[in-house]
């Protein structure tokens, strides 16, 4: 059975001692999904929404989350981003995010880039929940990721 990083010999969590692993670029690239009928999107195209530009409260919203990742998920480090970039686009069926973001450090960005989805994710949500209850968050994964011992990733279609 393979021993498990974030678990120590008694059985409690712990945090990943990164401290003699090489400092590399580190990407990674997620993305998420929000669901919403025709006429929130339409309102989205025409600019329409309640509380203003739910795209960019979401793009601003998932680049704050990333840098606060290590606030949010217990073992997770805090890191030395270098750049974070979020994309909001509408779509037929809703909105499509994607976030990317980088660092020079010990140990990956998969968790900040995941970060980051989900609350811009959240975000539309928020901002739009007033035309839309049912909307639906969905597919929330990573893309990709490059960089660190465990080599490179690529989420296959």
């Amino acid at each position: 059975m393979t021993k498990l990083s974030h678990v120590d010999d008694q059985g409690r969590v712990r945090m990943v001692d990164t401290g003699n692993k090489e400092i590399t670029l580190r990407r990674a690239v997620a993305s998420a999904r929000v669901l919403m009928n025709r006429e929130t999107v339409a309102a989205l195209r025409e600019h329409r929404t309640p509380k203003g530009d739910p795209l960019e409260a979401a793009r601003l919203a998932g680049i704050m989350a990333a840098k606060r990742t290590s606030d949010l998920i217990p073992l997770c480090h805090p890191l030395p981003i270098t750049h974070i970039d979020v994309q909001a686009t509408v779509e037929d069926e809703g909105v499509a995010l994607q976030a990317e973001v980088s660092t020079n450090a010990q140990t990956g960005v998969e968790m900040e880039a995941l970060t980051a989805v989900s609350v811009a994710a959240l975000t539309i949500y928020d901002m739009c929940k007033a035309l839309e209850k049912g909307m639906t968050i969905a597919d929330v994964r990573l893309e990709s990721k490059t960089g660190g011992k465990s080599g490179d990733y690529q989420r296959k279609l």
